[in-house]
């Protein structure tokens, strides 16, 4: 412990993030990083605990409480203060294989469980990650550094997300040839096209995507597995397969008038934008405009903030965010007592924007769509919204959210985005090579196994936990490769 009293001598202190009516001019990233000495001092408040929840990633109260990849946390943080980056690097990517994605867009359960967040706030532990992978591409630490020696082995890693990058990753450093197949044109999958530009600028990717190839990873886009590219020829070519291909059912809202033109799910609006953004600058027209429009988001998790963010970028004429569930509190509650994840309010950059935009908070508490209005060539005109209230089912004792009767109100709606989650896998790539889908719709695997019924095809990410974190992904990418590198070798070495 490099400063045993830092976190008494310093505060914590974020990245300058630029104003919101500034930052909605353009979709970059929008955060100042720390300089050199200041980020020091963050990691001189490090306590360096006995111990510390920070890198548990332990399950409480069905949430997790620090970080799934059990990163070296305190080590690196002492290494940021005394300024070994090279050696802070080092540590990090032994349990990280992308600190340049979370580092942008994690929610970082670690500083929730921070001790020093028991009574002040938590060590800045997400900014150090950044500074960390950032003075490594600055040094050239974190170029390409291919396996001395290679097996004979082949594999296959279906999608390019977070987890299939992982996969990909891991078993190309034990020296296996791996091909990741992704079915978009571009390689990133989530992160790609499910994050926007303002949370992670795709040469962000790119610069990783190139130094993975350099390892000796090969990547083949456009190959939509199940499709247009043979299942039974991956099987006969490769020792194995990794299906990684996300959680792609998005949770629809049925309700009378769905089908009026003007409704679209929230991967799609986001998809489109950044689609264009990178083709043309938005120039080419091809995206799903929300200029001059009422815009209607619902689901109020991070997905649906990425859209609010995303629809005053382009010039909306108003944004409303319904979620189901009641407004949180501002402190945590004595039953949700550190190190669980605080269950408090959240007020995040695209909500920031609203505020600063329209003069009010987008949300709206306890809400949903009873009916879209279309008129009558079809288009969204208005929807009419109903409130919710708990109440406890007498047959099964729980909880659910149930209209109000008579609490109805029209708003005016020209483009409603649903961000309501997602179910699981999509059924044609499951059927494609015969694996069998849980009662939730994920891919069914023994309970912290990554094999599927079919010999040699194993499963991660989403695909296989349901919708998750981006950290959860990467956590379950390195853990299958070690499962595969174990089938296909009889024993790992794989951390």
């Amino acid at each position: 412990m490099g400063k045993p009293t830092g976190f008494l001598e310093y505060d914590r202190v974020n990245g300058k993030a630029a104003a919101p009516l500034e930052r909605i001019k353009n979709f970059n990233e929008f955060h100042t990083p720390l300089t050199e000495a200041q980020q020091r001092k963050q990691g001189a408040r490090c306590m360096e605990c006995g111990v510390p929840f920070c890198q548990s990633g332990m399950m409480m109260n069905g949430m997790v409480s620090g970080c799934p990849l059990h990163n070296l946390v305190p080590e690196w943080n002492d290494l940021v203060y005394t300024g070994n980056w090279g050696q802070a690097y080092n540590r990090l990517k032994k349990t990280n294989s992308f600190p340049e994605f979370t580092s942008r867009v994690c929610p970082a359960p670690c500083e929730a469980a921070c001790t020093c967040g028991l009574n002040g706030d938590p060590v800045s532990i997400k900014e150090n990650e950044h500074a960390i992978i950032e003075k490594a591409y600055e040094t050239g630490a974190a170029g390409p550094r291919p396996p001395k020696l290679r097996t004979d082995k082949k594999i296959a890693v279906i999608g390019s997300g977070p987890s299939g990058l992982a996969a990909a990753d891991q078993l190309n450093k034990r020296g296996h040839n791996v091909t990741v197949f992704e079915r978009e044109d571009r390689v990133g999958g989530l992160l790609m096209y499910g994050i926007p530009n303002m949370k992670l600028e795709k040469q962000i990717i790119d610069r990783k995507i190139n130094v993975m190839k350099e390892e000796g990873v090969t990547f083949v886009t456009g190959a939509n597995v199940g499709k247009n590219y043979k299942a039974a020829k991956l099987l006969k070519e490769f020792d194995s397969v990794v299906l990684a291909c996300g959680a792609s059912n998005p949770r629809d809202i049925n309700v009378p008038g769905r089908d009026a033109e003007g409704i679209y799910f929230a991967v799609d609006f986001l998809k489109s934008t950044t689609k264009s953004l990178l083709n043309s600058n938005l120039e080419d027209g091809n995206y799903i405009s929300a200029k001059d429009k009422h815009v209607i988001v619902i689901g109020g998790g991070d997905t649906g903030n990425d859209c609010v963010g995303t629809a005053i970028r382009h010039g909306c004429a108003s944004v409303t965010q319904l979620e189901m569930m009641p407004k949180l509190p501002e402190k945590r509650t004595e039953n949700n007592s550190w190190p669980e994840w605080p269950r408090i309010l959240k007020t995040d950059y695209g909500q920031e924007e609203a505020i600063a935009v329209f003069g009010h908070d987008p949300r709206i508490y306890q809400t949903t769509v009873k009916e879209f209005v279309k008129d009558e060539s079809g288009k969204l005109v208005k929807a009419i919204l109903i409130s919710l209230k708990a109440e406890k089912n007498p047959e099964t004792g729980r909880m659910s959210m149930v209209p109000v009767e008579g609490s109805e109100k029209e708003v005016p709606a020209d483009l409603v985005l649903i961000a309501a989650g997602f179910l699981g896998a999509q059924a044609y790539v499951a059927d494609a090579f015969g694996v069998e889908l849980n009662v939730r719709t994920n891919v069914a695997t023994e309970a912290g196994k990554y094999a599927t019924n079919v010999e040699k095809v194993f499963t991660a990410g989403d695909m296989h936990r349901g919708q998750s974190l981006v950290v959860w992904a990467i956590h379950e990418g390195r853990d299958v490769a070690k499962e595969v590198d174990k089938y296909l070798m009889g024993y790992t070495n794989l951390a």
